[in-house]
């Protein structure tokens, strides 16, 4: 059986022109939005309900919104702001956390097939974004994760 596509994607240092024709290009069905907030100012297109807007009207994607798949405030906060966790820390704790929230049962896996996880970190080296696809790779199996 071929593996499913899961793709990731952030949006810091990339135009809008960039962010929608990448995800077009992918044949990206739906946005999975991991982040913690995904309502800032600072989001820029991608504040939740422009970001809903912009992907049906411009490309016929859809939008979920998954919190189960974020850091929770703490965690995020020791490790983008206050803290300074490190990395292979943050890494441990957050595996943790989705193991604890057991994620891999309970997300509805149709969501997934040709989706793409979305937060703000331009790299996927250092996100948790790419944390999570492994995590569900790991789980579900027949994943293929591809990082736009």
């Amino acid at each position: 059986m071929k593996p499913a596509r899961l793709f990731t994607i952030g949006f810091t240092r990339k135009s809008a022109e960039a962010f929608f024709t990448r995800l077009q290009l992918a044949g990206v069905e739906r946005v999975l939005d991991v982040r913690l907030h995904n309502v800032s100012q600072l989001a820029g297109f991608t504040k939740q309900d422009d970001l809903e807007y912009f992907l049906k009207a411009i490309g016929g994607i859809g939008y979920v919104h998954l919190p189960e798949l974020a850091p929770d405030p703490a965690l995020f906060e020791a490790f983008k702001r206050k803290q300074q966790l490190p990395w292979n820390q943050f890494r441990q704790r957050y595996l943790r956390l989705l193991g604890t929230r057991e994620v891999e049962q309970t997300l509805d896996r149709s969501l997934f097939p040709n989706g793409c996880l979305l937060c703000s970190e331009a790299d996927p080296e250092e996100c948790h974004r790419s944390l999570a696809a492994d995590y569900l790779r790991r789980h579900w199996k027949n994943l293929e994760i591809v990082h736009l």
